[in-house]
């Protein structure tokens, strides 16, 4: 992106903002500083950002202010019901087809709008990575089970908007425009006796589409990030059988990584969000779907899913070949086991029965001699 940035033009807006970013990045790698250094952003969208120039350096009178739309994941899954009683939510907050809506939330002046979606992520639209993090302590950390199976490291994704009432709504390069609208096909879709909300309201459903794709997007980070710190602990495994022959995991162990490998593709296609189909709710109205879409596509989550699918392939194709040399090994190890056993059962046998098979011997020899006699 940097790169990117450099051979473009740029306005002093975003000469000032690109200072900005570097001076607290060089303070977040001060060792003496007790600020964590900000995640990098590995949007695949960023490679468009030249696209939103136009609307980036010629502001319109009817063009809004340029704010930022941030996604937080800290949970593989949140159980939305937890939310429809806490105490530390604006009254009207209220389910919203598959998320949680908050129309309203900040500081007064400076409120924002929250969607908090079951695949465990955060859209706050209007709202920074600071706000995002007090909302996720304020609100989420609140409710009592909400989180299922909590991230290590919440993951992040951050894009930008503005509002322009005379362009159409679309995505532009890496900039959402909230403009104009066509009427839905079914109305009933909106909910009615809207309350107030930090932005139009005939922008909402375009908003949730917006939001529902980048919560799978981050989600899908997620699940990728997880997936490498296991591709990592599993990194060494031809290299010892290749050294050793052996493969250096006992059955057990291996067992439990064959577990995860499951559970990852279950996260990635068998929940109800499964990243690569759209939601029924898209189905009768198709500029919702070209949001979600739109969006869906520029950050590749398609591809990103079927790359996804093919390390857990190749991973469980790897495990499986060493499951079968333990399988082997195991048999060989009973083969000595029985062929031990049979030995020890037939030195048995002799210490028992080999003086009297002895005496039956040496008596038929007797009475040979006795007969030649």
């Amino acid at each position: 992106m940097a790169s990117l940035r450099a051979l473009l033009p740029q306005t002093p807006a975003q000469r000032n903002l690109i200072k900005s970013s570097q001076s607290s990045q060089k303070q977040s790698e001060n060792p003496l500083s007790d600020a964590k250094a900000k995640p990098k952003s590995t949007t695949p969208l960023r490679r468009s950002a030249s696209a939103s120039l136009p609307i980036r350096s010629n502001p319109t009178p009817t063009r809004g202010v340029i704010q930022p739309v941030f996604t937080l994941a800290t949970a593989e899954r949140y159980i939305l019901s937890r939310l429809r009683s806490h105490p530390y939510l604006p009254a009207r907050s209220q389910a919203l087809h598959e998320s949680w809506w908050i129309p309203k939330w900040g500081e007064p002046g400076k409120e924002g709008e929250v969607f908090v979606f079951s695949n465990g992520t955060i859209i706050c639209w209007g709202l920074g990575e600071a706000d995002a993090k007090r909302f996720t302590k304020e609100v989420i950390e609140r409710a009592p089970g909400i989180e299922v199976a909590p991230l290590k490291e919440p993951e992040t994704e951050e894009l930008e908007f503005v509002v322009d009432p005379i362009e159409q709504t679309r995505l532009q390069g890496d900039l959402i425009i909230l403009g104009q609208t066509a009427p839905l096909n079914e109305p009933d879709l909106l909910l009615k006796n809207l309350p107030p909300m930090a932005f139009p309201p005939e922008t909402l459903l375009a908003r949730y589409a917006f939001s529902q794709a980048l919560s799978r997007s981050t989600a899908l980070s997620a699940l990728e990030v997880s997936l490498d710190h296991y591709l990592t602990s599993m990194a060494l495994l031809p290299h010892t059988l290749a050294q050793t022959g052996k493969p250096g995991m006992g059955r057990t162990q291996l067992i439990k990584k064959l577990g995860e490998l499951m559970k990852f593709r279950q996260l990635l296609n068998l929940n109800r969000e499964n990243f690569s189909e759209v939601p029924d709710f898209y189905w009768s109205e198709p500029e919702l779907e070209g949001y979600f879409t739109s969006l869906g596509d520029a950050l590749e989550v398609k591809a990103r899913t079927a790359s996804f699918n093919d390390k857990i392939t190749y991973a469980a194709e790897a495990q499986s070949m060493l499951r079968q040399l333990l399988t082997e090994s195991s048999t060989h190890s009973m083969e000595l086991i029985i062929i031990a056993l049979i030995a020890v059962e037939v030195v048995i046998a002799l210490i028992r029965d080999g003086p009297e098979l002895w005496h039956m011997l040496a008596g038929t020899e007797d009475e040979e001699k006795t007969t030649h006699a």
